[in-house]
């Protein structure tokens, strides 16, 4: 059913091979259609009066997450997906080839994290050595399940000083688990954070910073689509137009706290401010050298602990659109984009 609500077959469609170091195609043929998994960007493009920049040959799936998204890459239903830093990673060593094509992290990222860890009410952490002996909420193969196995290594702790408990990371899983003493630390962000204390602080939870890097966000898209001369131009395309619309939302706080937090997402306004906030400002920039070598660091930490072997974080990436997006944002800014 995810898949079929993808659109269909989203595999290449052209006779002709694109090799993977060729020049990017500029002008997307007729005809061309590329699915999308990318809800927030879809909204933004909506709110911003963009989105018939790409409408002509992007379909969108209402989809995300690096679960979802592999499962739609393996089906040849998908194009291009919206995820954090680990699903290329887990993708390549399932054998799936894919790259990144579009990367975005957080101005001042200490500050400005993504999660923070939830210590469950009446549970005494307060700095990541007490985590020693603790029960943490553990997603493999996800952001939160990566950031765990940093926060120990920070710690000096290993995966025997703690008990780390399986659980999904999705909806309020971690919250309630927290809540009901199911485990005693976990990562949990967004507005999950803001909700978690006002609803148990009462109680006694609390929550603690890591002081890591979480903030990588990416698209990635299987190299089969990549090596179509048209979805190859539609995808560099899009990277413009997702580029755009992440200034866009930077820059009109206002609209798309109603527009996106309230009207789509049904929170509250008040909600909406505090997720703004709590993100900062994008940092997208054109010299991708630094992500690459953190994600290395991520690869070799993953790698160790789930007994997979050490790729090279390089590989996972497509600089042919190293500066697509910041391209296309100096070209909006200045009138001169097409």
């Amino acid at each position: 059913m995810l898949l079929a609500g993808c659109g269909g077959d989203a595999k290449a469609g052209s006779g002709t091979q694109l090799a993977l170091d060729a020049a990017l195609p500029t002008s997307v043929p007729a005809g061309t259609k590329i699915v999308v998994g990318d809800p927030v960007t879809q909204k933004a493009l909506e709110l911003s009066g963009q989105i018939d920049k790409v409408s002509g040959f992007v379909q969108f799936a209402n989809l995300s997450g690096g679960p979802q998204t592999t499962e739609a890459f393996r089906a040849h239903a998908l194009d291009v997906g919206s995820v954090a830093e680990i699903p290329s990673i887990q993708a390549t060593w399932t054998g799936l080839h894919v790259k990144i094509v579009a990367s975005k992290f957080r101005q001042d990222p200490i500050n400005h994290p993504i999660y923070v860890l939830g210590i469950a009410p009446g549970v005494n952490v307060k700095t990541l050595a007490d985590l020693r002996g603790k029960k943490i909420a553990y997603s493999p193969g996800q952001a939160q399940g990566a950031l765990i196995l940093k926060v120990l290594q920070k710690a000096g702790l290993t995966k025997d000083d703690v008990k780390l408990i399986e659980l999904p990371s999705t909806g309020d899983v971690y919250p309630n688990a927290l809540a009901a003493k199911q485990v005693e630390v976990a990562p949990i962000g967004g507005v999950s954070i803001k909700r978690y204390l006002t609803k148990y602080g009462k109680d006694g939870a609390t929550t603690i910073d890591h002081g890591l890097r979480d903030d990588a966000g990416h698209l990635y898209v299987p190299t089969e689509s990549l090596q179509d001369p048209g979805k190859a131009a539609a995808i560099r395309a899009y990277v413009a137009a997702w580029g755009v619309a992440q200034d866009w939302i930077d820059k009109h706080p206002k609209e798309w706290i109603e527009g996106y937090y309230v009207k789509d997402q049904g929170l509250t306004a008040a909600d909406g401010q505090w997720l703004v906030d709590n993100a900062g400002h994008p940092d997208i920039t054109a010299d991708w050298s630094d992500a690459i070598k953190r994600q290395q660091q991520t690869i070799e930490i993953l790698a160790k602990e789930t007994k997979n072997p050490v790729i090279q974080a390089a590989d996972l990436y497509d600089l042919r659109f190293q500066s697509v997006a910041v391209d296309a944002i100096k070209a909006a800014a200045s009138g001169t984009s097409k």
